[in-house]
């Protein structure tokens, strides 16, 4: 049964789509003013980076994305059961705590959010917006209690 969503960031938006044919749509012209236009060739330009920015924001959309669930945390490609989370609220982010979503870092552009565990281990997640990741977590909590 599909979830609802509490909290999410998708990672990416798709506007880099618009890269290739933007690139082809220039290209075009310069050569419309410049002499003659060969449209199968850029045809086949566009498609190509196209093809490379969706693969580029989908792969992006998986390692970035946020997604909080009444079941679950989705921080990246790592999955963090809810029932497992203690607290969000006043914990101290701690050195060497585990990153969690496969990185060694938080990703570029986010912050920490520090989150106890019920076994008292203190992990890092991370998001964009730090305050309304930890609300939504808190808010969840707060009902589960």
């Amino acid at each position: 049964m599909e979830q609802p969503v509490l909290y999410a960031e998708p990672g990416a938006s798709w506007w880099p789509l618009l890269w290739g044919p933007v690139f082809v749509l220039v290209g075009v012209v310069v050569e419309a003013v410049t002499g003659g236009v060969w449209i199968a060739l850029w045809a086949v330009v566009g498609f190509v980076l196209t093809c490379c920015a969706a693969l580029w924001v989908a792969g992006r959309r998986r390692v970035y994305g946020v997604r909080l669930t009444p079941v679950s945390l989705r921080l990246g490609q790592e999955e963090l059961p809810t029932r497992d989370i203690a607290e969000v609220e006043g914990v101290e982010p701690r050195a060497g705590a585990k990153v969690l979503g496969g990185g060694w870092t938080v990703p570029r552009g986010t912050s920490e959010v520090p989150i106890r565990l019920v076994d008292q281990t203190v992990v890092t997640g991370w998001a964009r917006d730090p305050d309304a990741l930890r609300g939504a977590v808190h808010r969840l909590l707060s009902h589960r209690t």
